[in-house]
């Protein structure tokens, strides 16, 4: 059943009055610095919910701005897009000096939806996204740590209907595990847009927590989120180290693993849009970590039934209409998808489908449909002049189609 908006609404004031729930969602904000300089290999809780314990601690006692941090796993090494600095610029400083992030998880064009971001700390991706979605769409953050909610509530009915001059509030923050979605008050079928940005690797459930974005999610909706990732399963002993978890890399998923998550739960084709290599600074840590690399990567998994788990060739052809704010010539849809406004470019069913079946229909015009296959599309750099396009037609579209 897919919740109604009255329902969402509804769901969003419970929140915005600050209720309780019985459950805690992964926080990646800071509270009070220890001021402890070496790294012992103390071993964190075997239980889910004593490590969730920890990472409450780490990011609520520990830490008190972001330069404690001991690598720059959970800082944004890219600049975003002017609209979002555009309006990161209108958020209180005391929601920045309390942010953690390592990349730029709220997309763009996202006017009238509903949002919901996972371990939303102090809320800043929550106050971008409220300026983002305007005063018919609406936007909750769900975080475990107190001391974090409250910053992020203090300066909530201000910045909505005094800054934004919004007739009234749209954004709010519950108590909630990122694990139980549900249990934190979130109904299935009710959200356009899950963001989260560096908190999922801190949960002890990955699989719970992914999947259950799906379940909340409404067909046509989109997991949008930056995090850490590892290119090889993390030892066990790395794995115990506390400091190295709260620094958002222990935890880290190795991505064939992730890719394999996505897979079991529903999301059949993610697809990577931005890629940095995490620098560890501090000589211990690298001692510890030896050779493992780690990244912060921005994923994109839709929720879109006709999605298959490889890129198939139907002849589908995708223009860009230009229309999504920020983005009047140029959008990216991942990592090697960039649209030009009104440019043909040949796609795999399943990039015709994100265009054409998610949130983003709106923006973009897809020809043809699924009537006839023509096996498996080219996932080469050239993909975009295939059989489909000879001749005079091949110089029409654009290159880039390949999507793995």
């Amino acid at each position: 059943r897919v919740t109604s908006r009255a329902e969402v609404v509804n769901m969003w004031k419970v929140a915005q009055r600050g209720l309780r729930v019985a459950s805690s969602g992964i926080a990646r904000n800071p509270g009070v610095h220890s001021g402890t300089t070496a790294f012992p290999i103390r071993a964190l809780a075997t239980s889910p919910s004593e490590t969730l314990a920890e990472v409450q601690n780490y990011y609520g006692k520990v830490l008190a701005t972001s330069k404690d941090l001991k690598t720059n796993a959970c800082t944004t090494s890219d600049a975003p897009p002017q609209i979002i600095r555009q309006a990161l610029a209108r958020v209180p400083q005391p929601i920045k000096d309390k942010y953690y992030g390592c990349g730029v998880a709220v997309p763009t064009g996202i006017e009238g939806l509903d949002i919901l971001d996972l371990g939303s700390g102090s809320g800043q991706d929550c106050y971008i996204a409220a300026q983002l979605v305007g005063p018919k769409g609406t936007v909750l953050g769900v975080d475990m740590t107190d001391e974090q909610l409250d910053v992020a509530r203090e300066h909530t009915m201000d910045f909505t209907t005094k800054t934004l001059g919004y007739p009234k509030n749209n954004m709010a923050f519950a108590k909630g595990y990122i694990e139980s979605l549900e249990s934190a008050g979130v109904a299935k079928n009710s959200i356009d847009i899950t963001i989260s940005n560096c908190v999922i690797n801190l949960s002890p459930d990955k699989q719970s927590v992914i999947e259950g974005v799906y379940n909340v999610l409404r067909d046509g909706g989109e997991l949008y989120f930056s995090d850490v990732y590892a290119d090889r399963r993390i030892p066990e002993s790395i794995r115990q180290h506390e400091v190295l978890w709260g620094e958002c890399l222990s935890g880290a998923l190795y991505i064939e693993d992730f890719m394999r998550i996505c897979h079991k739960v529903g999301f059949s084709d993610p697809r990577e849009l931005k890629r940095s290599p995490i620098e560890v600074t501090d000589p211990e840590l690298q001692e510890l970590l030896g050779p493992i690399k780690f990244y912060s990567i921005t994923y994109r998994c839709f929720k879109a039934p006709a999605l298959e788990t490889l890129c198939e060739d139907y002849g589908q052809v995708a223009y860009y209409n230009g229309t999504i704010p920020g983005s009047p010539h140029i959008y990216e849809l991942d990592d090697h998808h960039v649209f030009e406004k009104g440019r043909p470019m040949l796609v795999c069913g399943n990039t015709a489908s994100m265009v054409e079946e998610t949130w983003l229909k709106d923006h973009f015009r897809v020809t043809g449909n699924r009537d006839i296959h023509y096996g498996l599309f080219d996932c080469g750099p050239s993909a975009a002049a295939g059989p489909a396009a000879s001749g005079a037609d091949a110089g029409l579209l654009s290159s880039g189609g390949a999507c793995c």
